[in-house]
């Protein structure tokens, strides 16, 4: 599934000199109030302008658990609201991944994506356990027990293991698995998993950094992989490639407490600032080269995080710009104050 414009990523953007390291969380709550007045709509819904201003389940589970990290139970509750709405249409509980204005959910966008189904999870649980706010345990139980029983699957070298599907219409079978490793996001996958007892999702964190730290000793992250009995091969229907996807990676290992990583460490590598431009690379090809650089905040936020330098809270030339880079910048920012080794100095 393709989510984003690849030219609405590609804009140049001047930086704001950085503040003083964050460490109250009183930044990132006010970069939260003006990314929800950019991005998010008074009923609850998240608007991917460069995208037509469609909505998908990616951006609204990262909006949720942005809510919940700035403390904004009424943005959370609206949000959700929204999403039960317009996007649990399945027969399962998991949601549709992408709705247009004026068309809803078209054709085959009642596929899930998992990823926007585990942030979702991740997002109730966090506001029920860490907020006090009134969620039934129930909800996330429900994503988490249907993510379990549809979106794992064997890998084909190993059985025992599990690799999380990027979504349960994905391909799957006994030879070959399709991969998005920028799904792979542990803590979520383990917090979740401990909660509601189901071992399957802890496992499949664990096999998940392996894989990761296979595809990194390859030299090279990709955004989709397949997962064959012979290997990694060629992803179906994708092209083989690093790019916008896989800038995720990084952001959700960090996040994890696995800043040690080998993905983290390739990642630091490849996305280093080009000084004095300040341009990070953003995208390579399947050899490993060099096909697109930026200097858009977001993306520079990720490579900081990367490399565990401190990073601040969105400022109006992220939040100004495009929804991608200004939603991983604001994700950034909460790993960092979320991670003790990555964390503001206090």
């Amino acid at each position: 599934m393709q989510r984003r414009s690849f030219l609405g990523m590609l804009g140049l953007m001047s930086l704001s000199v950085a503040a003083p390291a964050d460490s109250s969380g009183a930044g990132l709550v006010a970069a939260w109030r003006r990314w929800k007045t950019r991005f998010l709509e008074p009923e609850g819904r998240v608007v991917d302008p460069e995208q037509a201003g469609i909505s998908h389940s990616e951006g609204q589970g990262y909006a949720l658990l942005l809510a919940q990290g700035a403390g904004d139970r009424d943005a959370f509750e609206r949000i959700e609201a929204w999403t039960r709405a317009h996007l649990l249409i399945r027969e399962d509980a998991l949601m549709a991944w992408r709705w247009t204005p004026g068309g809803g959910v078209m054709g085959e966008d009642w596929h899930n994506a998992t990823d926007g189904d585990l942030f979702r999870a991740w997002a109730l649980l966090r506001a029920r356990r860490d907020s006090g706010w009134p969620v039934e345990q129930d909800i996330h139980s429900a994503i988490t027990a249907d993510i379990s029983g549809s979106c794992l699957w064997p890998d084909p070298r190993a059985g025992a293991e599990l690799l999380l599907r990027p979504s349960a219409e994905a391909l799957a079978t006994e030879e070959r698995v399709l991969l998005n490793p920028s799904y792979i996001m542990p803590r979520a996958l383990r917090e979740l998993g401990t909660d509601t007892g189901d071992t399957r999702l802890v496992r499949a964190a664990d096999h998940g950094e392996t894989c990761l730290a296979e595809l990194a000793a390859t030299g090279l992250l990709p955004d989709w992989i397949d997962v064959t009995a012979r290997g990694y091969e060629s992803p179906t229907g994708h092209d083989l490639r690093s790019a916008y996807d896989a800038l995720r990676i990084p952001l959700y290992l960090v996040w994890s407490g696995r800043d040690a990583h080998a993905a983290v460490r390739l990642a630091a590598s490849q996305l280093a600032p080009d000084e004095p431009s300040g341009a990070v690379t953003v995208a390579r090809g399947e050899a490993g080269e060099p096909t697109a650089t930026s200097d858009l905040p977001g993306y520079r936020a990720v490579a900081r995080l990367a490399a565990c330098s401190p990073v601040e809270p969105p400022g109006a030339p992220s939040l100004d710009g495009p929804y991608y880079p200004a939603a991983l910048h604001m994700l950034a920012a909460l790993a960092a104050r979320e991670n003790s080794a990555c964390a503001p100095p206090k």
